[in-house]
């Protein structure tokens, strides 16, 4: 008993001053935890219905980005991503998903942004340390192909166009869902 209180008292301090490839060994030993080959992590916290998406598609996600500190770097609670537009390890979790599931990832960071993390448009310094391991909540709202994304916005400016006005409409994303994945759309041509 006394060893299984004082490996507990000190899980805190080893997870925190922990390299990152020994806190993803003691994450992986974790029972709900699933490792992939490139080691991607990942656990579902609620299981999803149907098929997962392709690199071809467009998955509509809630998100939070952190890293190990607890640190929020990110979160949206509804963003278009295109599946084969983001890092390698953040594709890889969102093939392996279904509409409606809810996950945690955690991305080594080999599978992120590696050496060079994006910069702060703003101040053009980096937003994330290099080689940072990022953890993520994420519910897989919906997935579209790209095409079908396509069609929808085409049919959406359509309509705008005949009614004067910004306008989702039944078949199209709401406005501000077309605009950030007409950036990020943007954003993977670069």
């Amino acid at each position: 008993a006394a060893v299984a209180l004082a490996l507990w008292g000190t899980q805190t301090i080893r997870t925190d001053h922990a390299s990152d490839d020994q806190f993803l060994a003691e994450n992986a030993a974790n029972k709900d935890v699933v490792t992939t080959k490139s080691g991607l992590q990942m656990q579902t916290v609620r299981e999803g219905e149907g098929k997962s998406p392709t690199d071809a598609d467009i998955a509509l996600i809630g998100y939070k980005g952190t890293l190990r500190d607890g640190t929020v770097f990110d979160q949206n609670p509804q963003a278009p991503m295109p599946v084969a537009g983001v890092v390698p390890g953040f594709s890889e979790a969102l093939k392996r998903m279904q509409k409606g599931g809810k996950y945690k990832i955690w991305i080594p960071g080999k599978l992120g942004y590696g050496e060079n993390p994006p910069p702060n448009p703003q101040t053009g310094q980096p937003v994330l340390p290099a080689n940072a391991t990022l953890i993520f909540e994420v519910e897989m709202l919906d997935f579209r192909s790209q095409a079908e994304v396509e069609a929808m916005q085409k049919q959406a400016e359509k309509e705008r166009g005949s009614q004067g006005g910004p306008q989702g409409g039944p078949q199209g994303l709401p406005p501000e869902l077309q605009a950030q994945l007409e950036q990020q759309m943007r954003a993977q041509g670069q």
